[in-house]
């Protein structure tokens, strides 16, 4: 009997321990005010802007004319089938791909080539002949391509890789004088798996994409490269006309410019033969003024320009022909 009635009075006690803990507790909590939201005085939209023209470094970029040429498949693979060597599949496929890959940097205006004589056969129909000259020429070959199968198989279990690769070689030619004055090579791998474990899992066919696939990742690989070479060339734009206090030159926002740059006049220095190596060079330039851009005209890449006005030294229409704006260095 003693048993039964301590045993809610042992039970009576914990309870009242744990709440008297939680009511001390509950005393020495402090309170946090609730915190109240102040709207910017501008609008996310305004704001999400405002950080990225922060984050923007803005890099005038010179838009070199390029073009690719001869683009060849020098691998055994497809010879059995080629009728005509000019029609090559393998090759024209990573022309292909390379023009694509290079206008979408869009640091390059990309010129055709491997179909030129479709491009002047048009242009006999519309009277309108109007080619321009690049300043590269890009050429290349397909030197490496095959296909490899591997796998395993246990007692139960089997798998089998599908594995394609490529490697590609480019070239740049100076157009004018034919000389090479860099080159790179770029591979890529493709592969696909698949596997069974007791008769069950997934079955592999002949998977032709694998081709287009590492023939595409060597194109990236040497991508990189060839871009980086074509940038080593210092940013500088002609002067279209002068009107006063006022000069009209090539390039406008799409090249990086922005109203408010500060550019520099400058005049090309003597070019000479060397003796020694046969080739001209120009002896180094001098800046002779100074123009800030005001405003800008042209709707595209390629009829775009600027407005600037002449904040320091003499440029007349005269003698514009010699000069070129370049960026200033102040």
């Amino acid at each position: 009997m003693d048993t039964e009635i301590r045993r809610p009075i042992t039970v009576w006690k914990l309870s009242g321990s744990v709440i008297l803990a939680m009511a001390i507790l509950a005393g020495c909590a402090t309170t946090t005010p609730k915190e109240q939201t102040v709207q910017a005085p501008v609008s996310a939209a305004q704001q999400a802007e405002a950080q990225r023209q922060a984050a923007a470094v803005v890099v005038k970029t010179f838009k070199r004319k390029v073009a690719i040429g001869r683009f060849t498949n020098e691998t055994r693979y497809g010879k059995s089938f080629q009728v005509d060597a000019s029609n090559d599949p393998l090759g024209k496929q990573a022309s292909d791909m390379l023009s694509t890959r290079l206008f979408a940097t869009q640091k390059f205006l990309v010129f055709e080539r491997p179909d030129i004589e479709k491009i002047k056969a048009e242009q006999s129909i519309t009277k309108d002949a109007g080619l321009i000259g690049v300043d590269a020429l890009i050429v290349g070959s397909v030197t490496e391509f095959g296909r490899s199968t591997t796998g395993k198989s246990g007692f139960l279990s089997a798998t089998k890789i599908q594995t394609a690769h490529a490697k590609v070689e480019i070239r740049l030619v100076d157009v004018r004088t034919g000389y090479v004055f860099f080159t790179a090579s770029g591979s890529g791998d493709a592969n696909t798996e698949s596997g069974q474990i007791a008769g069950y899992g997934s079955k592999a066919d002949y998977d032709a994409t694998l081709n287009d696939r590492a023939i595409g990742a060597a194109i990236s690989d040497v991508q990189n490269a060839l871009v980086a070479k074509l940038d080593e060339r210092p940013w500088r734009t002609d002067i279209l006309k002068v009107d006063g206090h006022q000069a009209y030159i090539s390039g406008g926002s799409r090249q990086g410019l922005k109203i408010g740059d500060t550019l520099s006049i400058m005049k090309s220095g003597e070019t000479i033969k060397s003796a020694q190596t046969g080739f001209d060079i120009s002896l180094p330039a001098k800046t002779i003024g100074q123009i800030k851009v005001v405003s800008f005209f042209g709707d595209n890449e390629t009829n775009e320009g600027a407005v600037a006005d002449i904040t320091s030294g003499t440029l007349t229409e005269a003698d514009r022909g010699g000069l070129y704006i370049g960026e200033s260095k102040e």
